[in-house]
């Protein structure tokens, strides 16, 4: 086994909850059914008052902690916060993570049937959007008879869920956790988003979108996108210090250009090519529009203050120093009109160099901060 089974939740199964009843979505559209696939770790207590929500980022899904199998080597994607006596202790709560409708892990999305057309749903997938997302799981919330989240926890794209959570269901989440996230996005990193799809899409293989009637993977084109997107995820200091200039072989003597291979290509290459291998093209680009697309402010008058004035919940807030995908400016700016609504919250701006990723990594003062306020959680503070 090779897992601590003290350490971890340890042996997980993936459930699935089918809806029937259609859901409306935000482009008009409207889905009849649909499935999300889910975990629980821990045990809900008996008045439902411990549960916790996480909301994954743009390439997360559903298995956030603990093991598949026994042979397992690589376990969920969080779980250095998730399991006993870590930030999100399972002793204590109850935790329920979900793969995002038009995801692709399981969750009905581009790679599902569509039931009118028995074919795969492909580009023809409706757009969903973060509200979308936040209305299927309050759905998932009342199948588990969930009526009031201890908290609600995201980073980056799952910090924007959760602070829609705030917005439109306030009185169902008692505090929300915002990590490495923003009010929106910058023209910047929508610049990065559409560098990735422009990537995706130029792949022959792509196909339009319709690659899976064809038998194919856009893989070149995915792993491009993969790549543009993990360089934003590392900040310049993580890279030299992870990389440098070294090379993985060759020199750099003249004439021997074709051969030189510097250890963060190589880095980057398999970073793609295990992406393309993983997770689908449409979804990539379903996922990265809603990002786009999310501005909490947009429909109260461009005022986040008057859109904070909705929540009821206390809020901590986290950054990293090192982050320039969403820097610590886009964290004070939700912090700002969180105060100038007079709601409750808790700041910090860890000192990290590993960039947007420190959010998934096991930083000291980043788990110290994390566990002190879910602690606060716990006690029903």
């Amino acid at each position: 086994m090779p897992f601590d089974s003290v350490n971890t939740v340890g042996l997980v199964h993936p459930e699935v909850a089918q809806f029937d009843e259609p859901l409306q979505l935000a482009c008009g559209r409207t889905l009849s059914s649909y499935e999300l696939v889910y975990e629980t770790y821990g045990t809900l207590n008996d008045d439902r008052s411990n549960a916790v929500l996480i909301c994954h980022a743009l390439s997360g899904h559903h298995h956030a902690a603990g093991y598949h199998s026994e042979d397992d080597r690589k376990p969920g994607w969080w779980e250095q916060c998730i399991g006993p006596g870590k930030p999100i202790d399972t002793n204590r709560f109850f935790v329920v993570s979900l793969n995002n409708l038009g995801g692709c892990n399981g969750s009905t999305g581009p790679t599902s049937i569509n039931p009118e057309t028995g074919k795969v749903w492909g580009p023809d997938f409706p757009p969903v959007r973060v509200r979308d997302w936040v209305n299927s799981q309050a759905r998932l919330a009342d199948r588990l008879g969930i009526d009031c989240w201890a908290a609600i926890v995201g980073g980056s794209l799952g910090g924007m869920q959760a602070m829609r959570w705030a917005l439109e269901y306030p009185d169902r989440l008692r505090h929300c956790v915002v990590i490495a996230s923003a009010l929106r996005l910058s023209a910047q990193n929508i610049a990065f988003n559409e560098v990735a799809r422009q990537a995706i899409e130029s792949d022959p293989a792509f196909a339009d979108g319709h690659y899976q009637e064809n038998n194919e993977v856009p893989t070149r084109g995915l792993g491009l996108a993969r790549m543009v997107g993990h360089i934003t995820y590392l900040s310049d200091d993580a890279m030299a210090s992870k990389f440098g200039r070294d090379l993985r072989s060759g020199t750099l003597e003249l004439g021997d250009e074709d051969q030189v291979e510097f250890q963060v290509q190589s880095y980057l290459r398999y970073q793609g090519n295990q992406f393309s291998g993983n997770f689908d093209a449409n979804t990539y680009m379903l996922m990265t529009r809603a990002l786009d697309y999310f501005d909490l402010a947009r429909e109260y008058d461009d005022d986040a203050v008057k859109a904070f004035r909705k929540a009821n919940c206390s809020f901590l807030v986290v950054s990293f120093t090192t982050d320039w995908r969403f820097s610590p400016a886009r964290s004070r700016e939700i912090v700002d009109a969180l105060i100038a609504a007079d709601k409750p919250v808790t700041y910090t701006n860890i000192d990290a160099d590993e960039g947007h990723d420190a959010f998934l990594l096991p930083i000291p003062r980043y788990i110290d901060v994390f566990s002190a306020y879910m602690q606060r959680v716990a006690e029903g503070n």
